[in-house]
């Protein structure tokens, strides 16, 4: 029996939504489809929402991925044909937009092998804006805020529900809450089968945005797509298989190349760690403000290199990082030069140590005597290799958000400059802005360990505990003349 090629794919996309979207994208825009893993991620997760598992997600990725063609058009889309009584209500930040995505979802509708491989869906009022089915269900589109009185729905999209624009406005932030909680959610059938979800995708504008206020209340699950993976990640996908996504790796090359993300983040770290890392970098941060970072468009080229170490246990998924920052200390001022930071073995860390402390030509190099440590230490120390300075051991005693609050007074006097451009940029404000609440905390350890050991101070006794106050140094001069000799010293 020979089967027809149009019936058997029409019989395929029927079963399987991440093929539906393939084919149905070019009955969108015409344009060539390109696949990736991270439309296998978004499927599972939707599929989550169909079967019940799943009531409330968050789908946080960068612009130009396919977020809304995926979600607020196919998969409605896909939905209704799979049960045409159900009732969907897409949300978005002002009706145009909403309308765009109601178009392109009934373009789909009306297309040849959708009524092929959904005959059972006919549509009985197709204003764009609003369509039904004979049999009950339909897709309701609006802007927040608008018009929703007297309206269910089983299912709630909400796609990008903030102009990029308003979201430094307070204002303009409490309202979208505001809405969500006070209409929104009322307009959720909320029956005893368990079909009542809502889908929130959006790329991140804002720290207090509509996805950082619901993952910080609790029982929403994020997918979070970031457009350069910061840690290695296994990410679940349809029909039970997994993606292991590596640390530095771009979410789709195909669309957005590795060199042209960097370059985007080059233009703007800020812009870019919200809406395409989706770690959106906050305004005012426990200890360290965003306002309080000065910057630099060439460091000073003489003054004291000082490097500061602290280091991993040992390299792999799921562990810490080996961090190394490099500055130019020059008339009271911390220039960063450079942030090394990687899951590396031993050896790669030594070499990693060397390398950095002739390039820069380091003079004093400082190293976190804890774990790993302390054998760099003894290595550096028996082999004295050219070019690397014999390490200041520093020995924590204090925990580290006592040694990173103590420091953070040198930030907010404008001691700390960065460089206004460097691929590690947005990564290390976000960590040490959102100290001590973000995944990762070495650059910020590594950075209170660089400020706290100044080139003036003794290179033996650092950060020592109580047990060592007889051998405190001194000099019987101020601080600033001990800083004063010592620049002097190094013709500063």
């Amino acid at each position: 029996m020979t089967v027809d090629p149009t019936t058997a794919l029409a019989a395929a996309i029927r079963l399987n939504f991440d093929l539906f979207l393939r084919v149905m994208f070019t009955e969108i825009n015409g344009g060539t489809y390109l696949h990736n893993w991270h439309i296998d991620a978004i499927a599972h997760q939707l599929e989550l929402m169909r079967t019940g598992q799943n009531r409330r997600l968050i789908v946080t990725m960068p612009p130009r991925h396919l977020k809304s063609i995926a979600i607020s058009t196919a998969w409605v889309a896909w939905m209704l044909g799979q049960d045409p009584s159900l009732n969907f209500m897409c949300v978005s930040y002002g009706d145009k937009l909403a309308e765009k995505h109601a178009r392109d979802c009934l373009k789909i509708m009306r297309s040849r092998l959708y009524k092929l491989a959904f005959p059972n869906v006919r549509l009985a009022r197709t204003t764009t804006g609003d369509f039904e089915t004979t049999a009950g269900g339909g897709r309701l589109s609006t802007g927040v805020e608008g018009p929703i009185t007297g309206r269910g729905a089983n299912f709630i999209v909400i796609d990008d529900p903030m102009k990029g624009a308003d979201a430094l406005s307070e204002a303009a932030r409490i309202k979208v809450k505001e809405w969500l909680d006070g209409s929104l959610i009322s307009r959720l059938d909320d029956d005893e089968s368990g079909v009542a979800a809502i889908v929130l995708v959006m790329q991140r504008l804002h720290e207090d945005d509509l996805a950082g206020m619901l993952i910080e209340r609790g029982g929403w699950n994020e997918l979070r797509l970031s457009a350069i993976a910061t840690h290695d990640e296994v990410i679940p996908l349809t029909r039970g298989r997994f993606y292991l996504r590596r640390e530095g790796c771009a979410l789709h090359p195909a669309r957005r190349s590795l060199a042209y993300l960097h370059d985007l983040r080059a233009q703007s770290w800020y812009y870019f760690s919200s809406q395409y890392q989706q770690e959106p970098i906050p305004r005012q941060g426990n200890f360290v403000e965003r306002e309080w970072f000065q910057f630099y468009d060439k460091p000073p080229e003489t003054g004291v290199v000082i490097q500061s170490w602290d280091t991993a246990s040992q390299p792999g998924l799921g562990n810490d990082f080996t961090v190394g920052i490099t500055a130019r200390y020059y008339k009271g001022r911390f220039y960063i030069l450079d942030v090394y930071r990687a899951r590396v073995a031993f050896g790669a860390m030594e070499r990693a140590v060397i390398e950095l402390c002739r390039r820069y030509k380091v003079d004093r190099l400082v190293i976190e005597q804890a774990g790993s440590g302390i054998q760099l230490i003894q290595r550096l120390e028996e082999e004295l290799p050219d070019g690397v300075p014999y390490p200041v051991k520093v020995k924590p005693f204090e925990s580290k958000t006592i040694r990173f609050e103590a420091q953070a007074s040198r930030v907010q006097a404008g001691q700390l400059f960065l460089p206004r451009e460097a691929p590690w940029l947005a990564e290390f404000i976000a960590e040490v802005v959102g100290f001590p609440n973000k995944r990762h905390d070495d650059q910020a350890d590594a950075l209170a360990q660089l400020l706290a050991n100044p080139p003036w101070k003794k290179p033996t006794i650092v950060n020592v505990g109580p047990e060592l106050a007889d051998e405190t140094y001194s000099t019987g001069l101020s601080d600033e003349e001990v800083m004063d000799n010592y620049l002097r010293a190094w013709d500063v």
